[in-house]
């Protein structure tokens, strides 16, 4: 039976390359999957890239307006897919994650969607939210924190200088230059990120 999961993770927490494991896993046994993931992510002109150096082209690129059962209709009139791999999952709007459950309850489909918990603010995405609230399987990938050896639950955004950014947009398409995996503790208390290098 078909399952809706949440994988979900710090920044560094190779989300992306256990995504990856898992559709050169159902490839390697003549099964395919379907890579999904949001224009919002720009970070790798759209390809599904890991920061360990392997990366594969998505299927679908989904806008915020976008039906994704429409868009995965069109891709299943050309191959029998197994399951549906989500990257970035925190970046779809709460509509695109209640189809995810439809693709899982309707077509039998087992899904799989990887994001981000929380915002730099320690704020729930509403996407993550809503697949919190509504999925099958919800599974933490661990990290460890920037400053210290405790398990990072938060991300914290950086300025040029290192230091900890407490407001401003809460989409900001970057990497380890603008955003670090923290425990609690450094997330309310902060730090210099050059200086966490340097010690």
């Amino acid at each position: 039976m078909a399952k809706l999961k949440f994988l979900y993770g710090t920044m560094n927490s190779k989300k992306t390359a256990d995504l990856l494991a898992v559709a050169h896993s159902y490839s390697e046994t003549g099964r395919y999957p379907l890579l999904v993931t949001s224009q919002l992510d720009t970070r790798s002109n759209h390809m599904i890239s890991s920061r360990i150096g392997v990366s594969a082209k998505p299927d679908i690129i989904l806008k915020d307006g976008d039906t994704l059962v429409h868009a995965v209709d069109q891709h299943l009139e050309d191959k029998n897919y197994s399951i549906v791999l989500v990257d970035e999952a925190q970046f779809l709007t709460i509509n695109q994650i209640e189809q995810l459950a439809l693709l899982v309850d309707d077509y039998d489909l087992p899904v799989m969607a990887y994001g981000l918990k929380t915002d730099f603010r320690g704020t729930l995405f509403p996407a993550s939210k809503r697949l919190l609230e509504i999925s099958d399987e919800i599974e933490e990938i661990r990290s460890i924190c920037w400053y210290c050896s405790r398990k990072a639950t938060m991300n914290i955004r950086v300025d040029e200088s290192g230091n900890k950014v407490s407001e401003g947009k809460t989409v900001q398409i970057g990497g380890n230059l603008n955003y670090q995996p923290v425990c609690r503790y450094h997330f309310v208390h902060g730090g210099n990120i050059h200086e966490a290098i340097s010690e």
